[in-house]
């Protein structure tokens, strides 16, 4: 787990404690933090578009000094997040992006392509566009894994990997490698399995099971039923049951937007708070 790089992305609204947490951290795993602060550029007001060749932009007499007062505020505060960053000793870097919503996923995504892992602050959830272009930006423009709730320093005595045989379950299974084998338990549930061949085979885990062994891994195999319920509601009361420090799964293992429409296991758990949680995709 030492010397990894991890990328924090946060927002104005994250405090300094908070910042300061994940640096002292840093610094005690010997981790480079690359911290993104996030904020949304000053939209236009509606009236200011024309319709030509009806008529053109009318900019407001004041739009500059709108811009610029933004600009300045973003970046006072990447002055105070690179001295908190000082005070505690942390490798790291500051990275600003005050930018529209569509465009926050590849300012994400172009950092997190040079990170081990992506963490993302809580207080993104009071923006819910910015946390999904942000999610976006992990998931489906890098190759990482992305954390959310829990802190940046993350330490799990005990796993829950909600395991599908999927690609996206491959890949959590591969950016969680760093967690499972510091855990002292680790349980792979399978939820609903298919046991044919082509599904989820006849004995649904067990393979998971035995290359995490072979990794020094203490591994328990469970199959649960749903009943019915949505697997994301499923997935929260088992890991909770066992007690888990970190859920590990696969994100969007269907279509995205059958599940950013209609809902799905991947937006149930990203809604959730409780639970620290892995993703990959």
């Amino acid at each position: 787990m030492d010397r990894r790089t991890i990328l924090f992305v946060l927002n104005t609204q994250t405090s300094d404690a908070e910042i300061t947490n994940a640096a002292e951290a840093a610094a005690r795993d010997e981790t480079h933090l690359i911290c993104l602060l996030l904020g949304q550029a000053p939209a236009l007001p509606i009236y200011s578009y024309g319709v030509p060749p009806y008529g053109g932009m009318n900019i407001p007499d004041n739009w500059n000094e709108t811009v610029l007062i933004a600009q300045n505020a973003h970046k006072d505060r990447v002055n105070a997040i690179e001295t908190l960053l000082a005070k505690s000793n942390t490798s790291g870097d500051v990275h600003s992006a005050l930018c529209m919503p569509t465009d926050i996923k590849h300012e994400v995504s172009r950092r997190a392509r040079v990170s081990d892992e992506a963490f993302l602050s809580p207080t993104l959830r009071d923006t819910p566009d910015t946390l999904r272009e942000a999610v976006a930006g992990v998931l489906f423009h890098s190759p990482i894994g992305l954390r959310l709730n829990g802190s940046v320093r993350q330490k799990a005595d005990r796993v829950f990997v909600a395991w599908n045989n999927s690609t996206a379950a491959s890949a959590a299974l591969h950016a969680g490698l760093p967690y499972l084998k510091g855990a002292r338990d680790v349980t792979v549930a399978c939820f609903d399995p298919v046991m044919t061949a082509s599904q989820d085979g006849q004995d649904p885990g067990v393979d998971v099971a035995k290359w995490l062994s072979h990794h020094g891994c203490t591994v328990t195999v469970s199959q649960f039923p749903s009943g019915g319920r949505e697997i994301g509601n499923a997935i929260q009361d088992r890991a909770a049951e066992f007690g888990a420090d970190l859920v590990v799964m696969g994100a969007y293992g269907h279509a995205r937007m059958i599940q950013t429409v209609l809902g799905g296991t991947t937006r149930t758990m990203i809604e959730q708070t409780e639970l620290p949680l892995l993703l990959a995709h």
